[in-house]
């Protein structure tokens, strides 16, 4: 609690069970899809600033740096990067949204801060959202991984059962800190085409925003996202258009996706054993198979 600054908005809505969603930019954040996302959510339900998160105990500002401003009279001021808590009262549910970079330092000590958050508005469960760069194209439906430990969470969300062992992230240990404290908690993370990557993906927000705003029962803000894609897709078709090898590997990606599509479902209980329920890591032994195939 030592590192949670309140602010007077807090005072100035009631929250009723509210779920928390969080995101963070940096390594968890791909195409910057989850973070538009939650950002979305801020701007499209009204969400009142709650709280901050004090940065100079958890950041390498070398690595995320502040920011100067000047004002009208140029008078200079520092940004520093922050973690934010907004709350907001939704169609369905109320929601408690946190968003900020990622935190270099102290992990379980930051965790503990969302965790008081948590208890003081009344969570009733957590979602994270996430992206990571992936083998699949840009030009079919974004895959959404959906993952929990919490048994009640997995059936009524459909979401699967991680088996994963192996290094972690934030979102990890945040979702060890919240289960430990008595917090339901599930993770989403939308798949981002690699070759994209240094394009927003707002195929990705979007697709993290619908599912989501689903588990949550209120209404998903995709119409603003949604206008922005067929401007990724020109972007991107523009970025591979004169790289031929570039080409044929989209092109054997979306064969790939078809063929899965058909024979079954898009994720299988072999691919979830590998996927870490806060920080997955999609297998490609599919996708270097089948292109092996097409090269012979």
């Amino acid at each position: 609690m030592e590192h949670v600054r309140w602010l007077p908005g807090v005072d100035a809505i009631s929250l009723t069970n509210p779920v928390v969603v969080a995101a963070f930019t940096g390594w968890n954040d791909a195409g910057d899809a989850a973070s538009a996302a939650v950002r979305t959510l801020i701007e499209t339900s009204g969400a009142v600033p709650l709280a901050e998160i004090d940065p100079e105990p958890f950041t390498d500002f070398a690595t995320v740096r502040p920011h100067v401003t000047l004002d009208d009279e140029r008078n200079r001021s520092i940004v520093w990067p922050t973690v934010g808590v907004w709350g907001a009262t939704t169609p369905g549910t109320d929601v408690v949204l946190i968003l900020g970079p990622e935190p270099a330092l102290k992990w379980r000590t930051f965790c503990e801060q969302i965790v008081v958050i948590a208890d003081r508005v009344g969570a009733r469960m957590a979602f994270t959202l996430g992206a990571l760069l992936a083998d699949v194209p840009h030009t079919r439906r974004t895959q959404v991984i959906g993952t929990a430990t919490d048994p009640d969470l997995i059936d009524r969300f459909d979401l699967e059962r991680s088996r994963y062992e192996g290094p972690t992230g934030i979102v990890g240990v945040l979702h060890e800190a919240l289960s430990n404290n008595g917090f339901p908690t599930a993770s989403l993370w939308a798949a981002v085409p690699g070759y994209a990557a240094q394009l927003p993906s707002p195929r990705a927000t979007f697709a993290l925003l619908e599912k989501s705003c689903t588990m949550m029962g209120t209404p998903a803000p995709v119409a603003g996202v949604a206008s922005e894609i067929a401007d990724y897709d020109a972007k991107v078709a523009a970025l591979i258009s004169d790289d031929d090898d570039l080409v044929t590997y989209v092109s054997r990606l979306e064969e790939m996706v078809d063929e899965m599509a058909d024979d079954e479902p898009e994720l299988d209980e072999e691919t979830f054993e590998s996927i870490d329920d806060t920080d997955p890591g999609i297998l490609v032994d599919e996708v270097e198979q089948f292109l092996r195939n097409q090269d012979d």
